[in-house]
C-alpha cells in the first residue's frame, strides 16, 4: 500500500513538473511572438534569400512568426572558431521554417541546437561528438535524432542564395528532422492519414527505384543521386528539389510532385 500510495504521489509530482514545463514553453513562445520582427532580419532575407521577396503577404508573415519561435527555442553554437551572427541565425531559421508554412506543425519539437562550422567539416573518429563512426568523412552537415542539426555556414549561405540550383543542404538537414519526429529516419514523415501513408509509399517506393536504377545506369537525373542511397536521403533530396526545381519537378516527376505539395502545403512555383 505504501508502495502504491508513493508512486501515486511520485507520479503527480511528475505530471505537475511537466505541466510547468509546457506552461513556461507556452509564455516564452507568447513573449516572443510579441516581440516585433526586427527590420535587420527582414533585410538579411531580401539579401540572402530570393524566394522571400516572391512569397505572398500571408506567407511572409507566418514565416515571421515561425523564424521568432525557432529564434527563441532554439540554440546556436558556433564550431571550428566561427561566431554566431544574426545573418546566420536569421538565414538558417528561414530555410527551416519554410518547410513549416501552412502547416500546423510544431516548430521541430525535438531539435535544441544547430551547431555551424564556417565551412566543411570532418566528422567521425575526434569529430563531431554525434557521430559514432569510426571511418572520418568530410559534411556540409548532419542531422541527428536527438536534438541536433550540424551545418557548414559557407555552403548554407550559398544554397540560400542560389535557390534554384536543387541543392540546399539546410532544407535538406531539416527535412531530416521532420522524417525523424516519429522516432524513424525511414523517408516517411508524419503524414495526416493511413490513406496518406498508402499512397505516399507507393509514389515515393517507385521514385526511390528509379533514381536507384538511373544511378546504377549513370543516367542523368533531376533528383540528386545521393537520394539513392536510403529512403531518408530521398525524402531530403526530393524536398530541395520541390522547394528549388519546382517546375521540373513538377513536369518530370508529378506524383512526386503532388506527394510532396500535399505534405508541404505550399506551390513552389508561385515563387519562381
Amino acid at each position: 500500500m505504501r508502495l502504491l500510495f508513493f508512486l501515486f504521489v511520485a507520479g503527480g509530482i511528475g505530471a505537475a513538473f511537466i505541466l510547468r514545463i509546457r506552461l513556461r514553453r507556452k509564455a516564452r513562445l507568447r513573449l516572443a511572438l510579441q516581440q516585433p520582427f526586427l527590420d535587420e532580419w527582414v533585410e538579411i532575407l531580401k539579401r540572402n534569400l530570393p524566394p522571400y521577396a516572391k512569397l505572398s503577404a500571408d506567407l511572409r508573415q507566418e514565416l515571421h512568426q515561425d523564424m521568432k519561435i525557432f529564434l527563441a527555442e532554439k540554440s546556436f553554437e558556433g564550431c571550428g572558431g566561427l561566431a554566431i551572427t544574426a545573418e546566420i541565425r536569421v538565414t538558417i531559421a528561414a530555410q527551416a521554417c519554410m518547410l513549416l508554412l501552412n502547416r500546423e506543425e510544431d516548430c521541430y519539437p525535438k531539435l535544441s541546437s544547430v551547431l555551424v562550422y564556417p565551412s566543411t567539416y570532418v566528422a567521425g573518429g575526434k569529430g563531431l561528438f554525434t557521430d559514432k563512426s569510426k571511418q572520418k568523412s568530410v559534411r556540409l552537415g548532419e542531422s541527428w535524432g536527438h536534438g541536433v542539426v550540424v551545418l557548414a555556414w559557407d555552403s548554407v549561405k550559398q544554397g540560400a542564395f542560389n535557390f534554384k540550383d536543387g541543392r540546399n543542404v539546410a532544407m535538406h538537414e531539416f527535412a531530416h528532422q521532420l522524417d525523424q519526429e516519429d522516432g524513424v529516419a525511414d523517408g516517411a514523415p508524419i503524414l495526416e492519414g493511413r490513406s496518406a501513408y498508402t499512397s505516399w509509399a507507393a509514389v515515393f517506393s517507385k521514385e526511390f527505384n528509379l533514381l536507384q536504377e538511373k544511378k546504377r545506369k549513370r543516367k542523368r537525373s533531376l533528383l540528386n543521386k545521393y537520394g539513392a542511397t536510403h529512403p531518408a536521403e530521398f525524402f531530403a533530396v526530393a524536398t530541395e528539389a520541390f522547394f528549388e526545381k519546382p517546375k521540373q519537378l513538377q513536369k518530370k516527376h508529378p506524383e512526386l510532385y503532388e506527394e510532396l505539395q500535399d505534405y508541404y502545403k505550399v506551390n513552389p512555383i508561385e515563387w519562381t
